[in-house]
């Protein structure tokens, strides 16, 4: 290396006489001769700067990748979609269809009333969904469709299964988004004749009779709890999140949920569906509104229920989910740190080794901004090349399913991860490149 910043000295300019080595393009040949001099050395640093904006760019896709799943499930649901949780049992429930002014179906055993003053419970009843069926109530409601959930054995021959079960009216399904790939909802005459009809998801179809896409279940009987259900439908596939399955339910007419499989007790929720995702917030208002006055509740006082619409859950789920993809990035973000250190102890070692060049190049007119440049730019192209391989396998990696969850791109992550690269590279490599620089040439040449 001393012989040859020596004829790099011996070629003037004939013009000024300059160092040709002052020249930028010199300055980073110079500093690409170093790197390479040490090439594993090099490529170990390099090592710490790739894992690094990898890490960053996977666990933010992971992050974003699992708020995604966990998004598209809730608005699975429905986008205009309120549930109204009770949150007590023992209220009566009157069995049968909606009824009411704006149902259009057959009635139930008894007539909600207008005032609410009769009901003693503030759990929720069959009465309380027909009323929010009244548009003269609650205009900004297109359906609400009671909920009584029970657990349940199914079997089928010699297989078994365990399941949910969802007592509802039919529009519960385009409520909840629930579409059927084969067969058909049960209807209206259904729910008011108790009749044994059920519709099932894809999860049950496959414990019970086989591959979802080799037989067709339409037409056949399940038994659970001893009763035997005819399925006329099957839902389409909506996937899972998480250990919930989504696919894993039945859905029956409510009468026949409650007199064979769940008793006559408060139904567990009611689905109200806005009109439009417009009207969810006045809908969730004309929901709470039409309870309250049901159940005689005064200023302040609230029922055994609560409500929630899709919205809500998907703007909290968003929320929670930037902070997580945020903190997943930060703990990633330490090992971009770590290697920023490695760059500045293998720079420091690279000094302590190339003193006398150091020296050699002082000696013979190279300035304190040529050798400081020359260092920088050492350690830069370290994390500049490292941060590119990174961000490759970064970009590679996040089309691979990860524990479970598909990794989604976010090309702000390449940016931030690929721009600290480089910053870390200055910040860390301008401790060792200024200690180079500050080095007095006859001590670098006495150095052994």
């Amino acid at each position: 290396m001393d012989a040859y910043y020596v004829r790099r000295w011996r070629r003037r300019d004939g013009i000024d006489g300059r160092d040709v080595a002052v020249n930028p393009r010199e300055v980073f040949r110079f500093a690409v001769v170093g790197l390479l001099a040490n090439k594993v050395r090099s490529l170990l640093t390099m090592l710490g700067i790739l894992i690094g904006v990898a890490a960053v760019i996977l666990l933010v896709a992971v992050g974003q990748g699992s708020a995604d799943a966990v998004e598209d499930s809730i608005e699975s649901l429905g986008s205009n979609t309120i549930t109204v949780t009770g949150t007590g049992a023992g209220g009566g429930a009157a069995v049968g269809g909606p009824g009411g002014p704006a149902g259009g179906f057959g009635g139930g055993e008894e007539e909600s009333t207008s005032t609410g003053t009769d009901i003693a419970s503030l759990d929720l009843t069959m009465d309380d969904a027909r009323a929010l069926n009244d548009a003269r109530a609650a205009p900004h409601v297109r359906s609400a469709s009671p909920v009584a959930t029970a657990q349940v054995d199914c079997t089928v021959g010699a297989s078994s299964h365990s399941v949910s079960i969802t007592g509802t009216w039919p529009t519960y399904f385009e409520a909840s988004n629930s579409p059927v790939s084969a067969g058909t909802y049960f209807d209206v005459e259904a729910v008011n004749q108790a009749q044994p009809v059920a519709v099932i998801g894809r999860t049950v179809v496959e414990n019970l009779f086989g591959d979802p896409d080799e037989v067709d279940p339409v037409g056949e009987s399940v038994t659970c709890n001893g009763v035997r259900l005819s399925v006329v439908g099957v839902l389409a596939a909506k996937g899972s999140v998480g250990f919930q399955d989504s696919d894993d339910t039945i859905i029956a007419p409510i009468s026949t949920v409650q007199q064979s499989l769940a008793g006559y007790e408060s139904i567990s929720s009611i689905t109200v569906q806005a009109t439009d995702s417009a009207s969810v917030e006045a809908a969730q208002e004309e929901t709470s509104a039409v309870l309250a006055a049901r159940h005689n509740l005064a200023d302040g006082q609230s029922g055994n229920w609560s409500t929630l619409s899709s919205e809500t859950i998907v703007s909290a789920l968003t929320e929670s989910s930037d902070v997580f993809t945020v903190l997943l990035g930060a703990v990633a973000a330490i090992s971009l740190l770590v290697g920023g250190i490695g760059i500045t102890n293998i720079m420091l070692v690279t000094v302590t080794e190339r003193t006398r060049e150091i020296g050699v190049r002082k000696a013979i007119g190279a300035s304190r901004g040529v050798i400081l440049a020359q260092f920088l730019v050492e350690a830069t192209l370290l994390s500049v090349l490292g941060g590119l391989v990174g961000v490759a396998v970064g970009v590679l990696g996040s089309n691979v399913e990860i524990v479970g969850v598909q990794p989604t791109l976010v090309p702000s992550s390449i940016a931030l991860a690929f721009g600290v690269s480089v910053l870390v590279g200055l910040f860390f490599g301008s401790f060792p490149a200024s200690r180079a620089a500050g080095l007095r040439p006859i001590d670098a040449l006495r150095y052994e």
